[in-house]
């Protein structure tokens, strides 16, 4: 008996292993077909990716095989300059079928033996294209006339009349079909009866929220063929970025959601992934919550890592080293995001600066030597120091540049000009980092000959990890802290400080 079910099961792996692959035969006999060449071409949410190629075409004869499987999905068949796009192919279960067609008349000669699918995607494509072959004719028609306008505004709801009810009725039919799931991806649900607003216009709010509701009808996103098609990258971008409030907040509700129709594991689920942390994290835009604190799109990008990736619902999706770099990168971001309080950071100014060099800082290299330095002088060092926490200030400006970057050297003074504004008016104090120790000469110099009205520090001692605490991989990186050294804003430009400011005090105005 064990012998029996051994070999059975032997049997049964051996021909689900020759089942699984099959492979793909795909004859086209396309008569008149002048290319010598002809192209595969897969659908993808990165783009479009040549399959398959047949360069010996005779007579219009042409095969694609292979003992690889293909992706479910919609496939274009493209000629030798790979810009002739002729006609779109459905690949479902069958996968071994031949399609024919005479190029004097491709749509209406398209026939499909051993693809249901195709027969019925080529049945549509006949009729719809004839319609509007007949309405150009009618077009055509009613130039000259009199009439022309009535003529083509009842011939034009005739045709909509008569093309609904073939819809309605081919997808009554061929309900559940991949084809009616395609053409369903690239339809707009309108609402039909639309009530009327104070002005007795059509209501707007009730038309989009209708919009952003049906969005999705009909689309099943556990379904990965549909990310194989020209139409599903298109419609899930208009989504995120035109139709929904592009606010982070709704961005992580709407994820979530979206999140929620879809199936771990799958192409849809792990592009979508790849496509918004990239989008969120790479957003700098900074807009205001309904209680008129500032907001980064970062705070999406944290979400959806934490939720998505570092719980573990993306195995597979990246690798172990991927994600330890994602989780350094979503820590460094969730610690400043706006509202977090900053770590405290112990600076030197300038004479301070010039003691501590002194000691012999300004030649240390090894992290040994400062050390050994820090140790041996701790007592003339701790009254040196310059303390971010030490800055008493309704809004504490944190600046952090280095003198040798041009961009700095035409922000920072720009800023300290900008900042004259709000002189008497709002109680700011700017702290402004110098980052390269090695410039310290320069450094005190550039404060002079700019005439810098800041408490100008540097790091004359490299234990405070500025690039990882503060994010600092280019110059100049602006904060604005409140009075307990929580951010109000980040990431600023010289010019957006003064008037983040002000909008900060007129909210606090009208809260009060």
């Amino acid at each position: 008996m064990k012998k029996f079910t051994t070999a059975c099961l032997a049997f049964f792996i051996f021909s689900f292993s020759i089942n699984a692959q099959t492979g793909y035969d795909i004859k086209l006999n396309l008569k008149g077909c002048a290319d010598t060449s002809m192209y595969l071409v897969n659908y993808s949410w990165s783009g479009n990716s040549i399959m398959d190629s047949c360069k010996k075409i005779k007579n219009g004869k042409i095969q694609f095989k292979s003992k690889k499987d293909l992706e479910k999905g919609v496939y274009a068949i493209v000629g030798q300059n790979k810009s002739s796009f002729y006609f779109q192919i459905f690949v479902n279960e069958d996968k071994k079928f031949t399609i024919s067609s005479d190029f004097a008349d491709m749509v209406n000669t398209l026939k499909a033996e051993g693809s249901k699918e195709n027969e019925t995607a080529f049945t549509y494509m006949k009729y719809m294209t004839n319609k509007s072959r007949e309405f150009n004719a009618v077009i055509t028609e009613s130039k000259g006339r009199k009439d022309s306008l009535a003529f083509l505004t009842g011939k034009q709801k005739v045709f909509s009349e008569e093309t609904k009810k073939y819809e309605d009725d081919f997808n009554l039919k061929n309900k559940g079909s991949f084809f009616c799931d395609f053409l369903n991806l690239n339809k707009e649900k309108y609402p039909t009866d639309i009530p009327k607003a104070k002005n007795g216009r059509p209501d707007s709010v009730y038309q989009y929220y209708y919009y952003k509701a049906h969005y999705f009808d009909g689309i099943n996103l556990k379904d990965d063929r549909l990310i194989h098609t020209p139409f599903f990258a298109d419609r899930v971008k208009k989504y995120f970025e035109s139709v929904i409030v592009q606010h982070p907040d709704t961005l992580i509700e709407e994820t979530d959601k979206f999140f929620d129709k879809c199936a771990p594991g799958t192409d849809i689920y792990n592009s979508m992934i790849g496509y918004l942390t990239y989008k969120y994290e790479n957003n700098k835009t900074m807009t205001f919550d309904n209680k008129g604190n500032t907001v980064t799109f970062e705070k999406a990008f944290v979400h959806i890592c934490d939720k998505y990736i570092l719980s573990g619902k993306a195995k597979g999706v990246y690798t172990e080293e991927t994600e330890k770099k994602i989780k350094e990168r979503v820590d460094i971001t969730r610690n400043l995001l706006t509202g977090a309080k900053v770590p405290d950071i112990q600076m030197f100014d300038t004479i301070g600066g010039k003691a501590v060099r002194k000691m012999g800082f300004d030649t240390a290299k090894t992290s040994i030597s400062i050390s050994d330095l820090y140790n041996k002088n701790i007592d003339r060092i701790a009254p040196l120091y310059k303390s971010l926490y030490q800055v008493n200030a309704k809004y504490t400006i944190l600046v952090f540049w280095a003198e040798d970057c041009g961009h700095c050297q035409t922000e920072i003074p720009k800023l300290n000009e900008n900042l004259k504004e709000l002189k008497g008016k709002v109680d700011f104090k700017v702290f402004a980092v110098q980052t390269k120790a090695e410039l310290f000469e320069k450094w005190c110099k550039f404060i002079v000959d700019k005439k810098l009205d800041f408490i100008n520090v540097y790091e004359a001692i490299p234990f405070n990890n500025l690039r990882d605490k503060f994010d600092i991989f280019a110059t100049p990186v602006i904060y604005i802290l409140d009075k307990d050294k929580k951010i109000k804003a980040k990431k600023l430009g010289a010019d957006q400080v003064v008037e983040i400011i002000k909008i900060m005090e007129e909210v606090e105005k009208k809260k009060s």
